[in-house]
């Protein structure tokens, strides 16, 4: 799915379009997301202006004075910016049109995503207890080993997790992991304060890169101006099961972690 590079990379791409323009009308043609569009979305979104366009983990938030428009991409989902006289797609389920005469169509085969209304204060059930922005000074190796002591999980299961730190998915803890040295399937626990304080680190370096080359090309991410990312070529373990290792020369070796797929190198993580 898309994490959270590529939403970042859908929020500098739609923004431009969209802040300080005014709402004239939320067409819905497809209610059934993962979580129904509410019925009084349009209605409450019609003449409002969109002060600041931001991403909270991996949820695009679209602020009003009356509230905010919340967006996941889901499985599948994307944000295009688009004349809203162009005829839909089979899975264009939601326009947003604007007075400038644009619109962010959102698309998304597999209804996984959703589009719901967040009071003011970001009152919202999908947003409480989550951890902090792994980008932000309130994400340190400090604070990510205070969190992890007494943990048995796997290391890459505690980054993972989204009420420890927001955003670090699959493909960017794989990464990070291997840059730090670390087993993915270590016990949390028993990963030591300075081991944290790299991997912290290089959480922050991987994903800024990231953001910095708009994403990871997936199969089905595309950003907001219908190009897809390419940090996929720099990737050194996602991906490359049973090929060599760009460090070492061994092969990388797979297993899964809470059902996802996980590659490591055990000569240069331990």
């Amino acid at each position: 799915m898309p994490e959270l590079p590529e939403v970042e990379t859908t929020r500098r791409g739609v923004e431009p379009f969209s802040r300080k323009q005014r709402i004239v009308e939320l067409r819905v043609r497809e209610p059934r997301l993962r979580w129904p569009v509410p019925a009084d979305l349009a209605d409450r979104l019609r003449g409002l202006e969109v002060s600041a366009v931001e991403r909270r983990a991996k949820y695009l938030l679209f602020r009003t004075s009356a509230g905010s428009l919340l967006v996941h991409l889901g499985m599948s989902g994307s944000l295009r910016v688009m004349d809203p006289k162009e005829p839909p797609l089979k899975h264009d389920h939601v326009d947003l049109v604007f007075d400038n005469g644009r619109c962010l169509r959102f698309n998304d085969p597999r209804r996984f995503g959703c589009v719901l209304w967040v009071e003011p204060g970001d009152r919202h059930a999908l947003l409480d207890r989550l951890g902090p922005e792994p980008l932000s000074d309130a994400f340190d190796g400090e604070y990510l080993y205070r969190q992890s002591r007494g943990r048995r999980a796997p290391a890459k299961s505690f980054i993972m997790d989204g009420h420890v730190v927001v955003g670090v998915g699959n493909i960017y803890a794989n990464e990070a992991l291997f840059l730090s040295g670390i087993l993915p399937h270590r016990a949390a626990g028993r990963v030591s304060r300075a081991r944290y304080e790299r991997l912290a680190d290089n959480i922050k370096q991987v994903l800024t890169s990231a953001i910095a080359q708009g994403g990871t090309t997936l199969r089905d991410f595309v950003g907001g101006d219908g190009k897809p990312g390419y940090f996929a070529q720099q990737l050194y373990v996602y991906g490359r099961a049973g090929k060599a290792c760009k460090a070492c020369g061994g092969p990388l070796r797979e297993r899964r972690l809470s059902q996802r797929s996980t590659i490591y190198c055990v000569a240069c993580q331990r």
